[in-house]
């Protein structure tokens, strides 16, 4: 089983807001996810990032690959 961590987009159409979700990488972008670790809004200025951390660092210790965005968003802040 591979398991992602990515963005899951919630909000209204051309207001994009977005959940950084640990799934299974055959569920599709918006479905099943197993545990949600932070938030992003990248319509704020500047945008608002909100990651727990520590169970960010637990999922990448288990084996979960961010994706490319995901994991830009945790140089910003600091947890990779």
């Amino acid at each position: 089983m591979a398991v992602k961590i990515r963005l899951r987009r919630m909000g209204a159409k051309k207001t994009p807001f977005y959940r950084i979700v640990v799934a299974d990488s055959r569920f599709p972008r918006d479905g099943r996810f197993i545990e949600e670790i932070g938030t992003y809004n990248p319509l704020a200025e500047p945008s608002e990032v909100k990651i727990d951390a520590e169970k960010a660092n637990q999922w990448i210790k288990n084996g979960a690959q961010p994706t490319d965005t995901v994991k830009s968003l945790f140089k910003k802040n600091g947890i990779m």
